[in-house]
């Protein structure tokens, strides 16, 4: 059988390829482990009772030492009623549907461009929404998900089970998307992002953001952050509204008078800064960006007037009890610092080595990636409302000519 949704498939590779999962750096100086070794975790499978459905992620890390080429994700589904949910996964081309010891299994081959390098990871959209009107009360049911590539050499993370859920409780639901960094980029509040550089060197001041979403069915009532940077960089100014670590390496930040809407998303964006001395290249690993909502409001005309007039703060852009979250399983997100070596041997210092100022569309195509992953993701969200996902045999399909 074959997993069927063309216009589903062609907005998952434009997600992926707007993730700029396909950017990779020279081999790092190091890795966690020897030969081919690939995680995979899963987040974003709990909807709330107001809401058709949301966007999640696939995070596939490569813990080993090579790049793979032949890499596949797996989603066994043999439990999942398919007419009361429905599961759209990232493709650049159809899933496979098998059945393997009696369990139905779809097999998804990942491209080529988003294979993460050694120390790096790739985030695939997952697509969860409801397939029917009908469905009273909750709904929830376990998926398996598993990375399969010849010769992974630790099969303990592999696999993940999560739970998809079609959840009969209202509330807000705080999801965040934290791209590793790899370019210089300055991002100035209220502007538009903009590539100096397209790639880091030792010494450069950059940004890490991230995109923050409201996915549940109630406006979130004040926002709080936490930031953690890789040893090797930190923080390069005193936001207001934020506490700075002693060591600059980690924040605290408080949006109290801001008000997300569902379905809106703003952008938190910390100026940071790759200290001199860090030998190149290397994959700064441990970064995260987590966010939560402080409180909830119902969704009314006078609720919402407020939430449009609802103030920024200086780290957050758009276009103190914690309020429960529907699903709090991709409230933050981690990311890397990729540190390229200068060309010339020596520090990054003011930015003015390793390669040419990116003007333009490349410009706007790289600074604008953030934007477009989760434009793509609710692009796939829109489509999977009005189009089930549908499984046919091969010998059903019937010639148009």
């Amino acid at each position: 059988m074959i997993f069927r949704n063309r216009p589903l498939a062609r907005l998952g590779a434009a997600a992926l390829l707007a993730s700029g999962a396909f950017t990779v750096l020279g081999t790092p100086a190091y890795a966690e482990g020897a030969g081919t070794d690939l995680s995979i975790d899963v987040a974003g499978t709990r909807v709330a009772a107001g809401t058709e459905g949301k966007l999640g992620y696939i995070t596939i890390g490569n813990k080993g030492d090579v790049t793979p080429t032949d890499v596949r994700i797996t989603l066994d589904v043999s439990q999942l009623d398919l007419d009361k949910v429905g599961l759209s996964p990232f493709a650049e081309r159809e899933c496979e549907e098998t059945e393997v010891d009696g369990r139905l299994v779809w097999e998804c081959v990942v491209p080529g461009f988003a294979v993460p390098a050694p120390g790096e990871t790739s985030e695939l959209p997952l697509v969860v929404f409801r397939n029917t009107d009908a469905l009273k009360g909750a709904y929830s049911a376990p998926v398996t998900f598993t990375v399969v590539t010849p010769g992974d050499t630790n099969a303990a993370n592999n696999s993940e089970t999560v739970q998809v859920e079609l959840t009969d409780e209202n509330g807000v639901d705080i999801s965040v998307w934290a791209p590793d960094i790899d370019l210089q980029l300055v991002w100035k509040p209220g502007g538009e992002p903009d590539v100096k550089k397209p790639v880091l060197n030792p010494g450069d001041e950059t940004v890490a953001f991230a995109g923050i979403r409201n996915q549940g069915d109630m406006i979130a009532d004040g926002l709080d952050f936490t930031i953690a940077l890789p040893k090797g960089v930190t923080l390069t100014e005193d936001l207001k509204g934020c506490t700075v670590a002693a060591d600059r390496r980690s924040a605290t930040c408080g949006a109290g008078s801001t008000r997300l809407q569902p379905g809106r998303e703003v952008w938190g964006v910390f100026p940071v800064k790759v200290a001199a001395d860090v030998e190149a290249p290397v994959i700064l690993t441990g970064g995260t960006i987590g966010a939560t909502a402080r409180g909830e409001l119902p969704v009314t005309e006078k609720s919402l007037a407020e939430a449009a007039a609802g103030e920024l703060p200086s780290f957050l852009t758009e276009k103190v009890t914690l309020a429960e979250d529907i699903d709090p399983s991709d409230n933050s997100d981690d990311f890397a610092v990729k540190v390229a070596a200068a060309t010339n041997g020596g520090g990054g210092g003011d930015g003015d080595d390793g390669g040419l100022p990116v003007t333009g569309p490349q410009a706007g195509l790289i600074g604008g990636v953030g934007v477009a992953v989760l434009a793509a993701g609710g692009a796939l969200l829109m489509m999977a409302r009005r189009r089930r996902v549908v499984l046919v045999t091969p010998g059903d399909e019937k010639p148009t000519a």
